[in-house]
């Protein structure tokens, strides 16, 4: 599977921005997908996943009531809607996607998926 993500750029805190994960290839299967950030100096983080039949979406704390991770499976589409934007939002996003089903904890590690896309910077200015 490939995975290519899109709809960074540069915005007012307090804004909005869609950021699109399309995937294609091999998709038949792939149950887990999830959005990374990360900020220069920092780690990558978790920030949401979502399960193929979109019933299990966990969020970080940090983006809770702010963003909202969705799909299309029809055009094999992952989004990530993030609303009312924070400087601390700053950073590099990346979705990944993994063939395994996860459950707790195994959502938010970053080495439980096997394939990355390639990144879309987002930029929340204050």
């Amino acid at each position: 599977v490939q995975l290519q993500a899109s709809g960074g750029g540069l915005v007012q805190a307090g804004g909005s921005l869609r950021l699109s994960c399309a995937l294609s290839g091999r998709t038949f299967g792939l149950y887990t997908t999830a959005w990374f950030r990360q900020a220069p100096g920092k780690e990558r983080e978790f920030v949401a996943g979502i399960s193929t039949s979109s019933g299990i979406k966990p969020y970080a704390d940090s983006v809770k009531g702010r963003f909202t991770i969705s799909r299309d499976n029809a055009k094999n589409t992952v989004y990530l809607q993030m609303n009312s934007l924070k400087p601390e939002d700053t950073a590099v996003y990346y979705c990944a996607g993994d063939y395994r089903r996860k459950v707790g904890s195994a959502w938010t590690t970053d080495n439980g998926y096997n394939y990355w896309g390639q990144g879309t910077q987002v930029t929340v200015s204050s």
